[in-house]
């Protein structure tokens, strides 16, 4: 199953990049043997300052067609990185060819884009910067793999 994160916004080069580089890195070499990835990203700006409804727009035509879309928000449902895994290995196991895990704006993921979400996933309820929900994305998409495929990275 084939990785997109989507997001609004292009990255700059710094820490942030880096940590993204090196666990998507690590994500492509770990999965590639279970059948995921690999995460290809794909930033979207919305130059013309439309808000969410415009940003959903452009989101949508960064998802592949018939992709599973996994939104990432503040109002979805949060859990455990051994779920985050099962849910994934369920979507691949399903048949699913593509993952499209969909980041907003600096005012978040429009409504209706949020309501044909897949499934809604939340890091809690703060609000965090979208560079470092990057980081924490694709930390977890690493940490997804080694459970999956048993290693001793993921310890409870």
């Amino acid at each position: 199953m084939r990785i997109h994160l989507c997001a609004v916004g292009r990255p700059r080069a710094g820490p942030e990049q880096a940590l993204i580089d090196d666990y998507l890195a690590r994500f492509g070499r770990t999965g590639r043997a279970l059948g995921l990835g690999p995460c290809v990203v794909h930033a979207v700006e919305d130059r013309k300052g439309g808000g969410p409804a415009a940003e959903a727009a452009l989101l949508a035509r960064a998802v592949p067609a018939g992709a599973v879309i996994l939104a990432l928000d503040e109002r979805g449902r949060m859990m455990g990185s051994p779920e985050f895994a099962g849910l994934m290995a369920g979507w691949r196991d399903a048949g699913r060819a593509d993952l499209a895990l969909v980041i907003g704006g600096a005012d978040g993921l429009d409504a209706e884009l949020r309501a044909g979400a897949d499934a809604v996933l939340s890091f809690g309820p703060m609000v965090w910067p979208h560079m470092l929900v990057r980081v924490m994305l694709a930390e977890q998409l690493y940490r997804a793999a080694t459970i999956l495929a048993g290693t001793p990275y993921h310890r409870v």
